[in-house]
């Protein structure tokens, strides 16, 4: 919950329309389209292209078609772009989960790195923490599947998406929108840019309040569930010369929402509470510390042209966010499994750019550097156990990242062009873990007055270093104007780091000596960075005079050192509590099909049809997945399942537009459809959701240009409930996964007495209409 939660939650605002459903992307959005031929423009190879002619699997939206489409935030994205599951993590509004072709990471906690990366104008978001980033003032949003090491470093394995915002106009303007719908939800932004003088110098800014009652509501506390209480703001100064562009921007976020509550999905194995009625409602007690995000940013864009065939960028950020959350793992009033914590998150980067275009040869030298920190601070409280019981953790994760990279395409001949690239990283991760028992409370940094129980299980200090060359190589081929066959390679890696819920002293003695150092203490809450290889073929088409877009694309990847984060009960010097069981335990394949097509089925003087769809398959399976169990090592793989990656997704939505009164009445509908998803690698029939189907619409008026518009919105019209995520703590068979149960069929639990099974819904029905004015 922080650094982009800034910009996210301004943007959440904005588009306070909220319909989610954002269609793959065509809108004409004329800061995101070539003034001579209407080609899309992306930047996925960090230069200017049309999407039709880059090699890449990538999905591009405008920002036009977003606000049309009513998206709120990113995860918006995921219900039609194929085989990509976006979605807040767990207990929280604004920290992502971000999976893409199968590779991901669900952890937030300090240690643990991201799968997918996130750019906010080409500045990577070192935490998921504040990730869920709300669409507000976007110019547009590129989604890249597919690992992307070369261009765009570390942590890029499954994919990234980028979110780039509008660039300020030379002329003045004003705007204000406002949203009014169900469970008492009102959102309002407004927005001002000018420019000064002859439009060299120009200003903006934007405010944004975002507020929606609860879901449900928290029966124990009396406070509202899955509500929203959000305020943001963003300033810009650009400075438009001749060869050269410079933009500073600062946004500030302040997220108030109250706890976000899970749904029990068994009684209560000592109470004997039943499970509620509504999904939306919770009965989790634990309200402390109270909930508050609080995050910031600010960048400086610099890009200038040196000569005819050379242009010079710099890129420098400094971002900083701070949460205090409560979190209820067993969602009743005790205090059976309560977790209240603290994410302190800082980091800033440089990144250093030399485009060069040459007639044949096109490509980019540059070199970035990242210093961040990450502290997350935790308290795991079972005070049902007598006497009250707490495992305090300090997780302090330093990271040095400096890395080099080139990327250059050369054509061939006017049908043939070859790409290739590398980039070579240095990444240092420091890392300082203490994780202190306590009995009769807690730890004093949550304000308790608990005793210190035995020394700590872990307190270590260490460092480790990691380097990876990554590259990449593409050929493709255009057969005719507009069409592109193209095959790839890239690679792509994830660092390692340290285990923060590790027990140090759970760590083996390897030299016998009867100490336990921190160099073997290092090896054991250590983890080895994860490697991807993607091999991937494709076609691209602008068909029947742009009418038709089409995009086709086949991969296969190997996955290997698998990094598989998780705690689970365990024993501790002979203390029952829980422990983290990080390691590179796996290898996995994934294979599988994606396409998108955007096509004008009616153009006349009555009106424009528009057919868009999507449709992702994938198989992905652990071909390894090795797993100590009684202290023997044991390959599982045949039990597991790859979490967030249903085998099919996508999309299909039909958009009726017409003339009326002067200006454009737009009818749209569509349904997103998903396959199972299991919420993590060991299956589980409680937690996993079956497959489904979402269906929304929305009626929108825009007057001709664009001086107003009124829409109505209808999402998840089926008020369909699904599962996103949860927690569990239940004993289960260490090789199957399969639930333990007593002989009347009780299922154990493996943590605390009342057992913990909570889940985690998307957003139910809602219906809001959303109007807005420019001047």
């Amino acid at each position: 919950m922080r650094t982009a939660v800034l910009l996210a939650r301004t943007s959440l605002v904005a588009s306070a329309l909220a319909s989610f459903y954002a269609l793959p992307a065509y809108a004409q959005d004329a800061a995101a389209v070539s003034e001579d031929d209407g080609a899309i423009i992306v930047t996925a190879r960090r230069r200017e292209e049309s999407l039709v002619d880059v090699p890449i699997a990538i999905t591009a939206l405008s920002g036009d078609l977003l606000a049309a489409k009513g998206a709120a935030d990113i995860t918006s994205l995921a219900e039609t772009v194929p085989n990509v599951t976006l979605e807040a993590s767990r207990a929280t509004n604004s920290t992502l989960s971000a999976f893409i072709r199968g590779v991901g990471q669900q952890d937030p906690v300090s240690g643990f790195e991201q799968g997918v990366g996130i750019y906010l104008d080409d500045v990577y978001l070192n935490r998921p923490q504040a990730a869920v980033l709300d669409i507000y003032d976007v110019q547009r949003i590129e989604v890249l599947r597919g690992p992307q090491g070369t261009l765009y470093g570390r942590n890029t394995v499954g994919g990234a998406v980028k979110y780039v915002t509008k660039r300020i106009d030379d002329v003045a303007h004003l705007s204000a929108r406002g949203t009014f719908g169900s469970y008492n939800q009102a959102d309002g932004v407004i927005s001002a840019s000018t420019p000064v003088g002859d439009g060299t110098l120009r200003f903006g800014g934007s405010l944004a309040r975002l507020s929606r009652g609860g879901f449900g509501d928290n029966l124990t506390t009396g406070l509202e569930n899955y509500n929203k209480d959000i305020w943001a703001g963003r300033g810009t100064i650009e400075v438009h010369a001749d060869d050269f562009f410079a933009r500073i921007s600062a946004d500030y976020t302040r997220d108030k929402s109250l706890p976000r509550g899970g749904h029990r999905l068994i009684p209560a194995q000592q109470s004997g509470t039943p499970v509620l009625a509504d999904v939306y409602d919770t009965q989790g007690a634990a309200n402390f510390p109270k909930q508050d995000i609080k995050a910031w940013g600010t960048s400086l864009f610099m890009e200038g042209k040196l000569n005819d065939w050379l242009t010079a960028r710099s890129i420098t950020s400094y971002r900083k966010d701070d949460s205090a959350t409560p979190i209820d793992f067993d969602a009743l009033p005790t205090v059976d499994l309560d977790v209240p914590g603290y994410y302190k998150n800082r980091q800033f980067s440089q990144e250093v750019q030399f485009l060069i275009s040459a007639g044949k040869l096109n490509g980019l030298i540059g070199a970035y550097y990242l210093n961040a920190s990450a502290l997350t601070q935790f308290e795991s409280r079972l005070y049902t156990t007598s006497p009250g019981f707490a495992a305090f953790t300090n997780a302090d994760i330093g990271t040095d990242t400096l890395a080099g990279f080139a990327d250059f395409t050369y054509d061939l001949t006017d049908q043939l062009s070859l790409s290739v690239g590398g980039r070579y990283t240095w990444d240092q991760r420091n890392g300082y873990i203490l994780r202190q028992n306590y009995l009769n409370g807690g730890s004093p940094v949550f304000g308790s007055a608990g005793i210190k129980f035995l020394g700590a299980q872990t307190d270590f200090r260490g460092k480790s270093t990691f380097k990876k060359f990554t590259p990449k190589a593409s050929i493709s081929f255009k057969p005719a104007p507009g069409h592109q066959v193209y095959a790839s390679f890239s690679q792509g890696f994830k660092g390692g780091g340290f285990d923060p819920r590790g027990v140090g002293i759970n760590a083996l003695d390897l030299n016998n000596d009867g100490v336990k150092s921190q160099d073997e203490i290092a090896k054991f809450l250590s983890f080895r960075p994860e490697k991807v290889d993607s091999y991937e073929v494709g076609y691209k088409a602008d068909l029947f005079d742009r009418r038709v877009y089409l995009a086709l694309a086949g991969f296969y990847m190997d996955y290997t050192d698998v990094q598989i984060p998780g705690s689970v009960a365990c024993n501790a010097g002979g203390v029952a509590t829980f422990c983290g069981v990080v390691s590179n335990a796996g290898k996995a394949r994934m294979q599988g099909l994606e396409a998108e097509t955007r096509a004008k089925l009616i153009q006349s003087d009555m009106g424009t049809l528009t057919l868009t769809g999507s449709v992702g398959y994938i198989d992905a399976k652990y071909t390894k997945y090795i797993t100590n169990i009684a202290s023997v090592p044991t390959d599982v793989a045949a039990f597991r399942k790859v979490q967030n990656t249903p085998a099919w997704s996508g999309a299909v939505g039909l958009d009726y537009a017409m003339d009326l009164m002067g200006g454009t009445l737009t009818a749209s509908g569509g349904m997103s459809f998903k396959g199972k998803t299991y919420q993590f690698e060991v299956p589980n029939p409680y937690l996993d959701q079956k497959a489904y189907q979402l269906y929304d619409a929305s009626l929108v008026y825009r007057a001709e240009g664009g001086r107003w518009s009124l829409g109505v919105f209808g999402k998840n019209l089926t008020n369909k409930k699904y599962k996103t995520s949860g927690y569990t703590f239940m004993a289960a068979n260490a090789t199957t996964g399969a639930l333990t149960t007593l002989a009347n069929g009780t299922l154990v639990p493996a943590l605390g007495k009342e057992g913990v099974l909570t889940a985690f819904y998307g957003n139910p029905r809602q219906v809001y209409v959303t109007a807005s004015l420019n001047f």
